[in-house]
């Protein structure tokens, strides 16, 4: 006989406003990342900026900065792989933390984590609590190769996304697509299960580009024209 589909129960608590165990310094080296995480999270730097630009947006996209969001426990925050934050704070990359309590800081729009072997507990269930705390929108955490939490399975793609009243919660995780509903995007998962870009569309059509892409594109355009001109002048001959 085959078994009952498993039933799904949403779970709700509370999160602290900080923990000690987020402590974070400013002036600590952050954790090396393996190449394939640099190279993730370059490319979605690349496009969310291109996006921002094409928008003529006030953003700041970037990583690895410590996100603060509370006065009376400063030293807690995360440090985000990737983030975008709209309006940009006033000093952009030369703030070494974005404090949410200092005028013209805001939590970021969107965070994105890459899960690695050294980072994957901590991005599976750290990172959410942090992250809801924080005020961020929306959250994405990305495990390319699977790793998974100790003793847990591995998701390739998670999103987390903030309610109306201000809630966090985990509206997706599986193999992709997932939309972003605060960038009005499409998660897709490329390159065999290696790159995360996002899209217009839910098959991965309409795919957002970076500076360089739009730029070929556009060049590769501007010849297939010219080649169709020279043939049908040719045939006119």
């Amino acid at each position: 006989m085959a078994s009952a589909p498993a039933k799904r129960v949403e779970i709700r608590f509370d999160v602290p406003v900080a923990s000690d165990r987020w402590a974070l310094s400013d002036d600590e080296p952050r954790m090396p990342e393996n190449p394939l995480q640099v190279a993730i999270c370059d490319l979605l730097k690349l496009i969310l900026s291109a996006w921002c630009a094409r928008r003529g947006a006030d953003a700041l996209v970037s990583g690895n900065v410590a996100v603060r969001w509370d006065a009376s426990h400063p030293k807690a925050g995360v440090d985000p792989d990737v983030y975008l934050v709209e309006p940009a704070p006033p000093l952009g990359l030369r703030d070494k933390s974005l404090r949410t309590w200092v005028e013209g800081h805001r939590a970021p729009r969107v965070a994105i984590e890459v899960v690695s072997d050294a980072t994957a507990d901590d991005d599976y269930h750290e990172k959410p609590l942090k992250y809801a705390a924080s005020g961020t929108r929306e959250l994405w955490v990305f495990d390319p190769l699977l790793r998974g939490p100790r003793g847990g399975a591995p998701i390739r793609l998670q999103v987390w996304r903030r309610g109306g009243r201000g809630g966090f919660r985990r509206v997706y995780a599986g193999d992709g697509p997932a939309r972003s509903e605060e960038l009005g995007a499409w998660l897709v998962v490329t390159d065999d299960g290696l790159r995360l870009r996002l899209a217009e569309r839910e098959d991965g059509g309409g795919l957002w580009l970076t500076g360089e892409e739009s730029e070929r594109a556009a060049k590769e355009a501007a010849m297939a024209e010219i080649e169709r001109l020279r043939a049908e002048l040719a045939k006119r001959g």
